[in-house]
């Protein structure tokens, strides 16, 4: 039976100060997607209300995901008569008939509802500048991948001995020889490559899903454990590395200048020089090496991409990519541990909303960017605590839309999984769901109540909207939202940004990107030992798309356009916005434990009541609050 509504739950009694909150307390992760439901009504899920069928939603999936060759499907047209395989189709083909049945009727009925969201969905695509987007854009495709997975599992045996990725992939690989050594599949082989396929995605399914448990459900202790791994692997590299007598060696050329004149070279149009100086890079650059080298060989993919004008494609195709996805989860969690960037601003953000909801029993947050969930997992948690019992949550994820080349970020699995955390926590707790651009986005399409407290979230996101070097006979779609922000009258906008600032040429871009990312990549050496397989993901997977992105784009391609954190306080009052001040207390407790748990280059600052973060001197996020400026009205 599916349920309409709120389902109140029992109340969890659980006493936490501000101090135990940031060191012994809530799940993480917060920045950093896009869609591709562009056909699809806005979505409203509560704690106990169930998304439709995965019979309606993903069987089309399933039958492309494992017969997505084009040499399979016409072995399966000529060998359809085969008796084990018409056996084997048969319950696909059933489940088929019936989902076509199930989506008719839904569509029917979901027809009215659309008709409010339509006007809304229309536009284009971007992305935010932060490692974490870039690891949001590479898990987009999760939610419907692993619907499809536990859709083919129910075809499978249950042979717990291979299912084991190890021996998977083994089979993967065995069925992939007979394809080699045979034009044709004998009619078992072809059955045997199904079954081999199905079994893969069954064990891809529930790694993906335990990785996501742990990060949502179980982040504090997730991040505590992983942390001090991260501690005692350093310590172990130090020590080896004492032992041995080895020294860091000092590559005698200058790798950033060697980057900055390939840059002119290729700014200039002067194709020869370039390739010989990015050839110069190579032979220096490395992948495991140390912080310049690595930092060398991510932003010499960008310009040998931007040489050969295939950026975008690169681009668009690397936020294609499925076959990384657990690997890019288990990166995150490594960045989780490695640094202290999104703690403080889950703090920061929970303590700000805290403030504003002393006295009141009804929450609504407005989140452009819902970064699959992450960031408020931990605040359920820290509301299932709160005096008085936890107040009734309400979510509206502000999607975005996606070329259709991207995948879809299966922005229902993320209500899902919010509403597993509301219910493992206590908390009352909707959630809805609109796909569009977000200038677009007002207060009518909120569906706020005149009693619950309004909080409109940006997390590093609003660095993808276009600015003025896009939209100069108009006011810019940044501008447009910071308006709409005002009118929407919010008890408190919380606004986190990348503090960079990328000009309006190219060589400016890529030198400001070069300062900005030799930071991320030095905390990076400091706080992960060399050997790590995930560093490699990290660094050339996820930091290296947003580089590739950066260096290799131009115009509408380009997604990333931070701005210095001053720049944006100017585009806020311009907009009609008054900036609140810091809380002294806020400030104390994540300075303190930022210096008790975290490398001693990390920083916490502050700054014209912003809140800033960095490493070694250099400033690379910034976090505010503001309220709608009376004055302005």
């Amino acid at each position: 039976m599916h349920s309409i509504g709120t389902t109140v739950l029992p109340t969890i009694s659980v006493s936490t100060t501000h101090e135990e909150f940031f060191v012994e307390g809530l799940a993480d992760p917060s920045p950093p997607s896009p869609s591709l439901f562009l056909g699809l009504p806005t979505m409203d899920y509560s704690v106990g209300q169930h998304s439709p069928s995965p019979d309606d939603i993903v069987l089309a999936y399933v039958s492309r995901f494992l017969m997505e060759d084009d040499n399979e499907d016409k072995l399966l047209r000529q060998d359809s008569d085969h008796h084990a395989l018409l056996q084997a189709q048969e319950p696909f083909a059933q489940i088929l008939l019936s989902s076509s049945i199930s989506t008719n009727s839904n569509n029917s009925i979901n027809r009215n509802n659309m008709e409010g969201a339509n006007n809304l969905l229309q536009g284009s695509s971007g992305d935010q500048c932060s490692l974490s987007s870039v690891f949001s854009m590479c898990v987009d495709s999760v939610g419907a991948f692993s619907k499809s997975i536990q859709e083919a599992s129910r075809f499978c045996p249950r042979d717990n001995s291979i299912r084991k990725e190890q021996q998977v992939h083994q089979r993967v690989t065995e069925c992939s020889n007979h394809r080699v050594m045979n034009k044709r599949y004998s009619k078992d082989e072809q059955l045997e490559v199904e079954v081999c396929r199905a079994r893969k995605a069954m064990v891809m399914m529930e790694e993906i899903e335990e990785v996501f448990g742990k990060m949502m459900l179980r982040g504090y202790e997730t991040w505590r454990n992983d942390m001090e791994k991260l501690h005692i692997a350093k310590a172990d590299e130090a020590m080896n590395s004492k032992k041995s007598g080895s020294k860091a060696k000092s590559d005698v050329v200058d790798l950033g200048a060697l980057l900055i004149r390939c840059a002119q070279a290729v700014a200039a149009g002067s194709v020869m020089p370039a390739q010989e100086l990015l050839k110069q890079i190579r032979q220096h650059a490395s992948s495991t090496g140390d912080a310049t080298q690595r930092l060398a060989q991510c932003f010499s993919k960008g310009l040998e991409a931007r040489l050969a004008g295939t950026g975008s494609q690169l681009c668009l195709s690397g936020m294609a990519d499925r076959t990384l996805v657990v690997e890019y989860l288990k990166a995150y969690k490594l960045y989780m541990a490695a640094c202290c960037f999104n703690r403080v601003a889950l703090f920061f953000n929970i303590m700000t909303i805290e403030n504003a909801m002393a006295g009141k029993s009804k929450l609504h947050i407005v989140d452009f960017g819902p970064h699959h969930g992450f960031q408020w997992a931990g605040l359920l948690r820290w509301m299932s605590s709160r005096e008085g019992g936890p107040p009734e949550v309400k979510i509206t994820a502000i999607n975005r839309l996606q070329p259709k080349s991207c995948p879809a970020e299966g922005i229902d699995d993320t209500g899902h999984r919010l509403g597993k955390c509301a219910l493992e926590f206590g908390v009352p707790f909707k959630f809805h769901a609109i796909t569009a651009k977000w200038e677009t986005i007002c207060a009518d399409n909120l569906n706020t109540d005149v009693d619950e407290v309004l909080v409109v979230n940006d997390l590093f996101n609003f660095s993808i909207l276009t600015d003025e070097s896009i939209y100069f006979d108009r006011p810019s779609p940044r501008d447009v939202v910071l308006n709409n922000i005002r009118k929407m009258r919010p008890d408190v906008f919380i606004q986190g940004v990348v503090n960079s600032s990328y000009g309006t040429s190219f060589l400016a871009r890529f030198r400001e990107a070069v300062f900005y990312y030799s930071a991320l990549f030095d905390m990076l050496d400091a706080t992960i030992p060399r050997e790590d397989n995930m560093r490699l993901v990290l660094e050339q997977g996820m930091l290296g798309h947003s580089v590739l992105n950066v260096i290799a784009c131009e115009g509408m391609e380009l997604m990333y356009r931070p701005e210095k954190y001053r720049q944006w306080q100017v585009r806020n009052q311009r907009a009609g916005l008054r900036q609140l001040p810091l809380k002294p207390n806020i400030i104390q407790v994540l300075k303190e434990k930022v210096m008790k748990d975290h490398h001693k280059d990390f920083f916490v600052g502050e700054d014209g009541q912003w809140l800033l973060q960095g490493w070694m001197g250099r400033i690379l996020y910034a976090h505010s609050t503001w309220v709608a400026d009376a004055i302005a009205e």
